[in-house]
């Protein structure tokens, strides 16, 4: 059988030759991250953005675009294995996306919930805090949410 298999690739740069490479942009990586922390605060400023929210929300984002490039080339690929689906099925337990309907209805609100606070583009603690009760209500209802599916952990019914 003739096929392109990317397992039978050989490597196109040399071990040391990577590590240059790996080098090189890791420090280049730490000058630029150096001038954006430091223009953090003539953003904030530009954009009318608070600083605790460009240094905890969008920061982050931007230190892993690496992450989630990799991410979805490896998804475009097919190179993904669901470690947890995986798992599941070793263990004879289903891991799959079928919500039921207490966890599509969650999802559902949640998402109006958020959708509704964000829209005119503004934020307050008020509207913080009502995402974070809704968060808190979510929890408590998965936790206290019994699952009409009798499962192997749960002893069967009489």
């Amino acid at each position: 059988m003739e096929g392109n298999s990317d397992d039978d690739e050989v490597a196109e740069i040399s071990f040391w030759e990577a590590m240059i490479w790996l080098t090189f942009f890791t420090v280049w990586i730490a000058v630029l991250s150096e001038y954006l922390v430091d223009a953090i605060q003539g953003a904030s400023v530009a954009w009318k953005m608070p600083v605790s929210f460009m240094s905890v929300i969008l920061l982050p984002i931007v230190g892993n675009a690496a992450e989630h490039a990799s991410a979805i080339m490896f998804a475009m690929k097919d190179k993904l294995i669901p470690i947890c689906v995986v798992i599941g099925w070793v263990m004879g337990r289903p891991m799959d996306l079928n919500f039921h309907l207490f966890e599509t209805t969650s999802l559902l609100i949640t998402v109006l919930v958020v959708a509704f606070l964000l829209q005119e583009g503004t934020s307050n603690y008020f509207k913080g805090l009502m995402l974070i009760l809704c968060y808190l209500i979510v929890a408590a209802s998965f936790f206290v949410h019994v699952d009409p599916i009798v499962g192997d952990d749960q002893p069967p019914k009489a």
